[in-house]
């Protein structure tokens, strides 16, 4: 299914997730062709720790205030913000993308808090309030901190939604616990379906580099699809992301992309979302795969958005994805 176009918004949320992009990117385009030792991820200094910790509480002052729970896992204590819904639908776990945090979700929340019991949590080796005590030597246990989570807060079966980063995270999860697994909703996934272009890669490598910044906020904007301008924007979700991408070292292994017998293999309700306009995803090619690989699957190319998607569309997305989860609860 393809939504039609509609006017661009020029939303303020793209120059903070190109910052993200950036991060993401660092990853992507750079580590991964220097090999290294896997190791634990760590905040340079308490300074940065506590400009990221003043953005990420001053994001949620705007949304009913969560439970905060941790969950010790093999790999660390998970860190998530949990908002409890009187009923016993089926709970919705949020996976954000990399160098954000569980606020990332702050835009969409509004439209789900109260619905159903929604969980946002903060990666282990990436930033936020998770603290990781053993490394991950391969993205496949990215999977082995989601699993005891679940089971640390009481429940049995989530929907489980992840965008960017988040998405490559979710999708090894519910492919190794389709049994934990009641649907799967990927926004933007990274590397799973395919990988990113050549152009990204250039990018991603100058917004690293020890260019000028007006360089590097150039490369910020052909990542995240939107202009310098609303790259040197200032917000509390950029100066969180940013604090988290300058000041954070992730130590989180690199998505594999997903073979055809894998995709064919997956077994849980599954809806994927990808941007038409500078997409990580793929774009109009990995939304053919999936619906080729797939034909169960919702499959929804949004021609207007970027990978900004569950910001750029949280209007008509919100509405969409409740009706999804509840189509993927019990009778």
């Amino acid at each position: 299914m393809d939504v039609p176009q509609r006017g661009r918004r020029g939303w303020r949320v793209l120059a903070y997730m190109s910052v993200a992009l950036g991060a993401l990117l660092a990853v992507v385009g750079v580590w991964s062709l220097i090999p290294s030792a896997p190791g634990v991820g760590s905040w340079s200094s308490r300074e940065t720790m506590q400009r990221y910790g003043r953005a990420y509480f001053s994001l949620l002052d705007g949304v009913p205030t969560p439970q905060r729970r941790w969950v010790e896992t093999e790999h660390g204590s998970v860190h998530a913000l949990v908002w409890e819904a009187d009923n016993d639908r089926t709970p919705v776990l949020l996976l954000p993308g990399r160098s954000s945090g569980a606020p990332m979700w702050v835009e969409n929340l509004e439209g789900w808090i109260g619905e159903r019991t929604i969980i946002a949590a903060d990666p282990i080796g990436d930033a936020g309030f998770s603290a990781q005590r053993l490394a991950l030597t391969s993205f496949e246990e990215q999977a082995q901190w989601v699993d005891p989570l679940l089971g640390g807060l009481g429940v049995d079966r989530a929907h489980v939604v992840g965008h960017s980063f988040g998405g490559a995270t979710a999708t090894v999860f519910a492919e190794r616990h389709p049994e934990r697994t009641a649907s799967l909703t990927l926004l933007e996934p990274v590397m799973v379906i395919r990988g990113l272009s050549l152009s990204t890669y250039f990018w991603a490598t100058i917004s690293q580099l020890p260019a000028p910044q007006s360089w590097k906020d150039r490369a910020l904007a052909e990542i995240g699809g939107t202009t310098v301008e609303e790259v040197q924007k200032r917000t509390p979700m950029s100066e969180m992301i940013d604090a988290a991408a300058s000041g954070y070292a992730a130590a989180v292994p690199m998505p594999a992309t997903l073979s055809d017998e894998q995709w064919r293999g997956m077994t849980v309700p599954l809806r994927v979302d990808i941007a038409g306009t500078s997409s990580l995803a793929g774009g109009e090619a990995a939304a053919a795969r999936i619906r080729e690989l797939l034909p169960s699957a919702q499959v929804h190319l949004w021609p207007d958005a970027t990978h900004s998607l569950p910001m750029d569309e949280k209007e008509e997305l919100g509405p969409q994805l409740s009706m999804f989860w509840d189509d993927g609860d019990p009778p």
